[in-house]
């Protein structure tokens, strides 16, 4: 993924210069000037429009959390532990930390080190997804969707057993247990969130496969591979010889026409980041845009998002007149402005810190570290429900996180984990 040599400019002149972020935070490889694991392609024209924006409830600011912790180096995912006041740092060259939950923590211990294992080189590669088992108290399952090194192109999720608790809180290396392994073409588009839905199975979004424009057509073929879709699988008696079952519930269970029974909607470009309203069920992913719109989706069983047929709200091939027959419009979008490119997506919030926020999603946009919130009551597919400005500007934000309690936080490439507060 490319941005075009103006706006590519402008944004690593940004993150240079703003709050947070220096060249060392943004790696590039041959054929990238984006920055975040998530961002966008080269053939990005003039942004557009800026989202409405209305004056709504939620008044917020962002604080550094944790004060005292030692810099991360590019923080992809947060979890809490279960039953501790402990938190778990995902990091994308390959490493899992921990840390107290104390307004101080001082110091990281070192619970997985998965680098000689983790490929970092595309921009978009790296340990991109972490989760932990929702019986870890009793199995101490940690679950981890990384880029492999050696051989052909690839990622590769995986299960880890955990020992011990507090800061002793360790992964076996050996006790790897390789769940899925996808074929990837190109070096971006990976996707990578992961998350345990209310029905227990295991979600995980996977990015188109790459390039520009998705050129082997993954977004609207269901049949070849998993590229472009959230798939949901069962792991609870995962295997060497059976990692994992296709739920019978499952949209394409039947495999009628070849269809991968994995799949639980498809037509995307990159999920990055999704997560499950923790009061509704409901399922809220950002799909980062091509070269125009960013948007978020109420992912659903069986649905067309339209990627590449369409991005955003707009006709991408054909460019017009494209047939939305059978097609689901995103909640809400954006056009790619001021700096915007990457759209991150976040949380419904439900937490008791900010009650002006609750019910409202949260997401961002990576490269101008802006941040908004819309009211999810009676939003839906093509409401486009108006939007208020949590944040301007700042540190891009590569990722949301949310404690046992539902308070949201926010994980930047400056290094540093906020939290909103009033």
């Amino acid at each position: 993924m490319r941005l075009s040599g103006r706006i590519a400019a402008a944004c690593v002149l940004g993150l240079l210069l703003a709050a947070g972020c220096s060249g060392a935070d943004s790696p590039v490889a041959p054929d990238e000037s984006a920055t975040a694991p998530g961002t966008v392609d080269a053939t990005a024209t003039p942004p557009g429009p800026a989202p409405a924006t209305q004056e709504g409830p939620p008044k917020v600011r962002f604080e550094i959390a944790f004060a005292g912790l030692p810099r991360l180096e590019r923080p992809v995912a947060m979890v809490q532990i279960p039953g501790q006041e402990r938190m778990l740092v995902a990091l994308q060259d390959g490493r899992v930390l921990s840390f107290a939950m104390a307004p101080a923590p001082g110091t990281l211990s070192t619970v997985l080190d998965h680098r000689q294992k983790t490929s970092r080189d595309g921009n978009e590669e790296g340990l991109l997804g972490m989760i932990l088992d929702p019986a870890f108290d009793r199995n101490g399952f940690l679950y981890a969707y990384y880029s492999a090194v050696g051989g052909a192109r690839r990622t590769v999720l995986s299960r880890f057993s955990t020992a011990g608790t507090g800061e002793n809180l360790r992964v076996d290396p050996a006790s790897e247990l390789q769940i899925l392994e996808v074929p990837q073409p190109y070096p971006n588009h990976k996707g990578g969130a992961l998350a345990f839905g209310p029905d227990g199975m295991l979600y995980l979004g996977l990015g188109d496969g790459g390039s520009g424009g998705d050129p082997q057509g993954n977004g609207q073929d269901i049949t070849r591979n998993l590229l472009g879709s959230i798939i949901r699988i069962d792991v609870r008696n995962a295997t060497k010889e059976r990692p994992y079952t296709a739920p019978p519930d499952n949209p394409f269970a039947s495999g009628a026409g070849g269809a991968r029974k994995e799949t639980w909607a498809y037509g995307l470009r990159n999920p990055w980041r999704f997560s499950f309203d923790r009061a509704t069920g409901g399922m809220w992913a950002g799909d980062v845009g091509q070269n125009a719109r960013e948007e978020i989706d109420l992912i659903e069983k069986g649905r067309n998002y339209g990627w590449n047929v369409m991005e955003g709200v707009s006709c991408y091939r054909p460019a017009n007149g494209c047939s939305r027959e059978g097609l689901t419009l995103p909640v809400a979008d954006y056009a790619q402005d001021g700096g915007g490119c990457s759209v991150t997506g976040g949380y419904v919030y439900r937490g008791k810190a900010l009650p002006a926020l609750r019910g409202w999603y949260v997401y961002a946009d990576f490269c101008s570290g802006a941040a908004w919130a819309f009211d999810t009551q009676g939003a839906t597919h093509g409401s486009n429900p108006p939007v208020t400005v949590l944040r301007a500007s700042g540190p891009s934000i590569a990722s949301f996180a949310e404690d046992s309690a539902g308070e949201l936080y926010v994980l930047c490439f400056d290094g540093k984990i906020y939290r909103l507060v009033p």
